[in-house]
């Protein structure tokens, strides 16, 4: 279900935005410290409305360096005789299809695959996108902006092997779905997915 990001969390991230682009591009001290300053508001308001630790928080930020731009989150769909693959993520014993952050210097689809390989012990292809979300729309809202894309993806070969992240590996009918790790992967999400499989003329998805 779509959900409206609340005000304090647009405020946060906006702040940060401008410190993390303030701090990447002034030269002026006075101007970087007046920058510091924004992203430590901008961490007060997110430790003031969550659960987040300030040093989590903080910890957090250090990790983002020059321009604010949304992290991206890739997704392998792959579906065998009308059921779609999950895998029980160990952080929080939910389900979720595979997939995580993509990381630097490999292709969307290179990604995708090896994602799908390590957590599910399947090697797939990349086949075609499915959507491309703003994943923010979904609860639970996360600090960071992100996107999140979904590949189709065909099995290739492999056994259903779960990995240091994944507690199972299984296929589950779209009417009977177990309990969703709903940042990584929803019910509107698997919807699409079906629906793609259904029709496979149908145009990808987007925000």
């Amino acid at each position: 279900m779509e959900t409206i990001t609340p005000k304090w969390l647009e405020l946060a991230r906006e702040l940060f935005s401008i410190s993390q682009c303030g701090l990447a591009y002034s030269k002026n001290e006075y101007d970087l410290d007046r920058y510091r300053r924004l992203k430590e508001i901008s961490a007060e308001i997110i430790t003031g409305q969550s659960d987040l630790e300030a040093e989590s928080v903080s910890a957090s930020f250090s990790m983002q360096a020059g321009y604010a731009t949304p992290k991206v989150d890739v997704r392998g769909a792959v579906v065998r005789d009308g059921k779609i693959l999950l895998v029980q993520e160990k952080a929080d014993g939910r389900w979720a299809m595979p997939g995580g952050w993509a990381d630097i210097g490999d292709r969307p689809a290179e990604m995708v695959e090896r994602e799908v390989r390590e957590e599910s012990g399947f090697r797939v292809k990349a086949a075609k996108v499915i959507a491309v979300y703003d994943a923010n729309r979904f609860e639970p809202l996360e600090f960071y902006h992100a996107y999140k894309i979904i590949f189709l993806c065909e099995i290739l070969g492999g056994e259903p092997s779960a990995s240091l992240e994944t507690l199972a590996v299984d296929f589950f009918a779209p009417d009977a779905l177990p309990p969703l790790s709903r940042s990584r992967t929803s019910e509107f999400m698997i919807r699409e997915v079906f629906e793609h499989v259904k029709d496979p003329t149908r145009s990808a998805a987007f925000d």
